[in-house]
């Protein structure tokens, strides 16, 4: 009844406010992209409730459950932050959002944060305010097992379902634009189309489809990490430097309890199971190590390896001709 009732009220253009499992759930309808002044942390704290944007249909990081409740990890993440900043984690009213519509709520102050799997883009930082990152992720593409998606090239020819706004519907435009794009609105929407076989593949990040793919019988992640490794981070409206501070401040001392695996332990481990190491995933601290830092340090270690060598070359050279510097005039000498 609940949902006939949202689903009324949005057509209609209102927003809807229900009461769900001790938070606040709202559902607000697109304005268009209109401006609107973000409220200041000290603003916030005086009304007594933080509005974050989560996704409502990606599970496990932000989905509504059987019993109509909001979980999931950016969720569990969003509940602290409410209770370190306010002082409950009630304090806190969820707003559903469309992987296209987050820099909008940010822009028209529908809401204060958005924690909706939200990867960091250089095109999105120069829209809003991105925090700390708390986790780590690439693409990864799901596929029927009977036409099992292994290798990009295996597209060609084929349509692949991604869901707007999103870096994959970026990657792909960018770097295989011959590759046919299905694209919709919503995560539902687009694990629909490829059940139904309205698409041959569907890629997002490989934390979700990896996840969905355990569910669902006859669909497997082929292809399990594409493109870069990015990360997941909240994200404030541009200039809101209050806010963003004390959501940095908040992930850095969280680090002392290893709040994010523990996160991971509650929400995503139940669904992954062994099959995820949660070090491959989890960001403590908004400190990432990666492959990456690791290749740089041992480049770095390297050159000064060489540089190293070099010196004692050159010493020893030094040494050498010092001595044979010093033999000559004892010859010359006892001459």
């Amino acid at each position: 009844m609940k949902k006939k009732l949202l689903a009324v009220l949005l057509a209609t253009g209102v927003a809807a406010t229900t009461l769900l499992g001790g938070s606040i759930l709202v559902s607000a309808a697109d304005d268009g992209g209109n401006t609107a002044q973000a409220r200041t942390l000290d603003e916030i704290k005086k009304d007594g409730k933080i509005k974050i944007g989560v996704f409502s249909d990606k599970n496990p990081f932000g989905y509504v459950d059987e019993n109509g409740d909001v979980q999931g990890y950016d969720v569990y993440f969003g509940k602290r932050l409410a209770k370190d900043l306010l002082g409950s984690e009630d304090d806190v009213e969820f707003t559903y959002v469309e992987a296209a519509s987050r820099v909008e709520y940010l822009q028209s102050a529908k809401v204060d944060v958005i924690l909706a799997n939200f990867t960091v883009t250089d095109e999105r930082a120069e829209k809003v305010d991105f925090a700390l990152p708390y986790m780590k992720v690439a693409l990864g593409v799901v596929s029927p097992d009977d036409a099992l998606i292994t290798d990009v090239k295996d597209l060609e020819g084929k349509k692949l379902i991604v869901v707007k706004g999103t870096t994959a519907e970026t990657y792909f435009t960018e770097n295989y634009p011959d590759i046919e794009l299905v694209k919709f609105d919503e995560y539902q929407e687009a694990y629909d189309a490829l059940l139904d076989g309205r698409g041959d593949a569907f890629s997002t990040d490989n934390t979700e489809v990896l996840a969905w793919a355990q569910q669902k019988k006859g669909f497997s992640v082929g292809i399990e990490s594409l493109g870069d490794i990015d990360t997941i981070a909240p994200a404030v409206q541009k200039g809101n430097t209050d806010l963003l501070n004390a959501i940095n401040d908040e992930i850095k001392a969280l680090a002392d309890e290893q709040f994010f695996h523990k996160d991971f332990e509650e929400t995503l481990k139940p669904v992954y199971g062994d099959n995820i190491n949660p070090e491959d995933l989890v960001v403590e601290g908004g400190v990432v190590d990666s492959e990456d830092s690791a290749a740089e340090d041992a480049e770095e270690a390297d050159t000064t390896d060489a540089a190293s060598d070099d010196t004692k070359d050159a010493d020893t050279a030094d040494t050498d001709a010092a001595s044979d510097d010093t033999k000559d005039a004892e010859t010359a000498d006892a001459e």
